[in-house]
């Protein structure tokens, strides 16, 4: 059964000024869906270039253990004890 608000809406011919509230309204949606869409691919590039420098960081730290550098900057150890 319908309503006397739903006989009316449905007995109304679509007007001009309704359709450019239906098609400002998608045109809406849209511009927001784009920015959103844009704001996700700037925070994946953000992401991978975070990776990326992980990565590289890595790479150098293990460079740099494979180089057996000899000047670590801690504390040296004598390898025979002082005899009294």
């Amino acid at each position: 059964m319908e309503t006397k608000v739903e006989a009316s809406q449905e007995a109304k011919p679509e007007t001009a000024s309704h359709k450019g509230h239906a098609m400002y309204y998608e045109y809406e949606i849209s511009q927001l869906r784009s920015a959103e869409l844009m704001r996700q691919a700037e925070h994946e590039r953000l992401a991978r270039e975070v990776v990326r420098g992980r990565r590289a960081a890595r790479r150098e730290a293990a460079r740099r253990a494979a180089e057996g550098e000899v000047h670590t900057g801690g504390p040296r150890r004598h390898r025979f004890l002082r005899t009294a």
